[in-house]
């Protein structure tokens, strides 16, 4: 008998550390793997009209590494200057993520930068079911489902906006640099924007950064992403003391969704 009643109390401990252990699961109707967006990034001002500086592209690639027992979804972004710009102040960045495809979270990530002769190199791992992140320098505590700054993107994508009001707030929390923030994604509304690639239907929205001499605005960027499943980014700006900077979609492939957004 008391070893029946030993083998239930293991039985309820063994069920209860499993319970703490699973993970969330989040509905991605928005991308797969082999989705290609490409982006021409340059200056807008009335005196000079717009300047290419440079490119950058997110790509989510076929692979599916397994971290965890998990299926992963791989995205690398790059980001580079260009032409007369590398002279003065030359850009090279690299970041890839790994994130779980059923929770949308954030396993590995990767970042390499070269901006002007600053670098960094970072390797960091999220320990989600602790609640821990692991880089180079130190082991920190997190909130669990703690994004990196590309994951969070796609993350956010996932979002379900069809009764958002202008002016909704949506939370996302973030690692970078060995602190976490707390982001928030203001909803401003519907609008249409035109550009080289056509005509769409978009989501408006305002993300917030951190506050520092670059941005004094904790919301200094507009980011247009189409009214359709896809959620695609079309435009992203931010203003300077003179003219704005600007990320426009030049070029996109291997969608999930019909791009219904369109409307010429």
């Amino acid at each position: 008998m008391k070893r029946v009643f030993f083998i239930v109390i293991l039985m309820m401990i063994s069920s209860v550390s499993l319970k703490s252990q699973e993970l969330r699961k989040v509905n991605n109707e928005v991308f797969k793997r082999g989705e290609e967006l490409y982006f021409k990034v340059y200056y807008d001002a009335v005196l000079t009209g717009k300047v290419v500086a440079g490119m950058a592209s997110l790509k989510v690639t076929e692979e599916n590494k397994i971290i965890g027992g998990r299926n992963t979804y791989h995205v690398v972004g790059l980001g580079k200057s260009l032409g007369m710009f590398n002279l003065f102040f030359k850009v090279v960045d690299n970041y890839e993520t790994y994130i779980d495809e059923e929770g949308m979270f954030p396993w590995v990530f990767i970042r390499r930068v070269n901006e002007g002769g600053y670098k960094i190199s970072q390797d960091i791992t999220f320990d989600q079911r602790k609640g821990k992140t692991i880089s180079q320098k130190k082991t920190i505590n997190t909130p669990k489902y703690v994004q990196d700054i590309i994951s969070a993107f796609y993350y956010a994508r996932t979002y379900d906006f069809t009764n958002a009001k202008s002016g909704d707030i949506y939370p996302v929390d973030f690692y970078i640099d060995d602190s976490v923030y707390t982001s928030k994604i203001k909803y401003l509304g519907k609008e249409v924007v035109t550009t080289d690639l056509g005509t769409f239907n978009c989501l408006k929205f305002k993300p917030m950064v951190a506050v520092d001499k670059t941005f004094k605005d904790p919301y200094p960027m507009t980011l247009w992403v189409t009214d359709d499943k896809n959620r695609m980014p079309i435009i992203a700006e931010s203003g300077i003391r003179v003219g704005k900077v600007k990320m426009e979609l030049v070029k996109y492939s291997g969608l999930l969704n019909p791009l219904s957004s369109k409307i010429k």
